[in-house]
């Protein structure tokens, strides 16, 4: 299970080659690709997705018989990075620069003295068309260098970072002035005069791996929030839902507020909703009959820092699915919630563990209350314990891998009721009675 999340963590270093992964693994598991651009003729027991701006993928599976709500699950596929500006070469002092800026608040030391590649994609036109190329370059094109301990005595005791200043990525000598984006379309096998917009990314080319004693931790790029996606996606295929519609949704732009048109805080899953509603001449019941699961890695109690955690709610890593709670609202967690998620972990055999933030330390949100500013949903707040969250290289629980995966399934294999007043009752499929 977890070579496969190293193998997607080695290939996804961007949003839109996460969405290519996850396209082409909802093709070999024979769901229907769909076009929003089109009318939709939905059937019971098909499978469909539909992608947004090549980086972000919302795919669902239809019971064979009646259905009278959704099981949704949220997550994202983007990560914090550097984005490459347009017109980017700095020429001087023997050196073409790239100039960049950040993409999500990140933790910037990491990113010093590794061979960076480039990721994204290119817009060209072709035939009087416009059309996406992806971009992957299996190859080591930038270094951003740090300044020798020689020249900066005091950076052992905290140095500030300045972006613009510190961490500009050497790209060639300044033989190389005038090369960059010539020489990114030969390596795309386009030609630089079809290039008419691009979104490019550097990335760390380090492998993800297993490792520890017992082979209990991972370690690589883009955990947060890939071990989630890998995990809902997972679950969702070996599920077979049947009284409610399963959505996996797995969103773009989270890491910068998840404000654009793919990102959870876009009208992307109430639109989805409605379509599949109409098709099928349902009403608004159908949500008062749903739940949704927003899955985004969580913080594990460090262990050189215990000091940083909650008194009493400290994850750790293989120690299960984290349930997050923020009295601001900014995890969507209640106590409804909670409830059913519980439940379903139980009848899983899967471990909860919570998380909290201290009292005094405010914490960040992620897509599940953004998500409910289109389509009010029951919700819970969940993720994986890991350390070195926003960094370019990060660690988490192997064993928690599988533990999402368990229980997702389980959830897209259940339907939820509410009975008004407070109650609700749950479907869970026989065998897990």
């Amino acid at each position: 299970m977890n070579r496969s999340l190293a193998d997607m963590l080695d290939r996804c270093p961007s949003a839109f080659q996460a969405a290519q992964y996850v396209r082409a693994r909802l093709k070999e598991a024979g769901f229907t690709e769909l076009k929003e651009s089109d009318s939709w003729q939905l059937e019971h027991g098909e499978r469909y997705f539909m992608v947004r701006n090549e980086s972000a993928v919302m795919a669902f599976m239809i019971p064979e018989g009646d259905f009278h709500g959704y099981m949704i699950s949220g997550a994202h596929i983007d990560s914090p990075a550097w984005k490459i500006k347009e017109n980017p070469e700095m020429v001087a002092n023997g050196y073409v620069r790239l100039n960049v800026e950040g993409y999500g608040g990140m933790l910037m030391n990491p990113w010093f003295d590794r061979p960076l590649g480039i990721c994204g994609r290119l817009i060209v036109m072709r035939d009087g068309k416009f059309e996406t190329i992806p971009v992957h370059i299996d190859k080591d094109l930038a270094v951003i260098p740090s300044l020798a301990i020689h020249m900066n005595r005091g950076v052992n005791k905290g140095v500030e970072i300045n972006p613009q200043a510190d961490m500009l990525p050497v790209w060639s000598d300044d033989s190389g002035k005038g090369t960059f984006m010539k020489t990114i379309a030969g390596l795309c096998g386009v030609k630089e005069e079809e290039i008419l917009g691009h979104d490019l990314y550097l990335y760390v080319r380090e492998k993800a791996r297993i490792w520890g004693k017992d082979d209990e931790y991972i370690s690589g790029p883009h955990l947060d929030d890939l071990q989630c996606s890998f995990g809902t996606l997972e679950g969702f295929l070996a599920a077979k839902p049947e009284k409610a519609v399963a959505v996996c949704g797995l969103f773009d732009n989270e890491e910068v507020g998840s404000l654009s048109k793919q990102g959870a805080r876009s009208t992307i899953l109430s639109d989805l909703l409605a379509r599949i509603s109409a098709c099928f001449g349902k009403d608004g019941t159908l949500i008062a009959n749903s739940f949704m699961i927003s899955a985004d890695n969580s913080h594990a109690l460090h262990p050189n820092h215990p000091e940083k955690a909650d008194p009493i709610n400290r994850p750790k890593m293989n120690g299960g699915i984290v349930l997050k709670y923020a009295s601001n609202t900014k995890y969507a967690t209640d106590g409804v919630s909670a409830a059913v998620f519980r439940h379903i972990c139980a009848k899983a055999g899967v471990p909860v563990q919570v998380f909290t933030n201290r009292s005094d330390s405010a914490g960040g949100s992620t897509l599940g209350n953004l998500c409910n500013e289109h389509v009010s949903l029951n919700m819970a707040d969940i993720g994986l314990a890991q350390l070195a969250m926003h960094s370019c290289y990060e660690t988490a629980g192997t064993r928690d891998t599988e533990y999402l995966v368990k229980a997702m399934k389980l959830f897209f294999s259940s339907s939820l009721t509410d009975l008004g007043q407070g109650r609700y009752a749950i479907e869970l499929p026989e065998e897990a009675m």
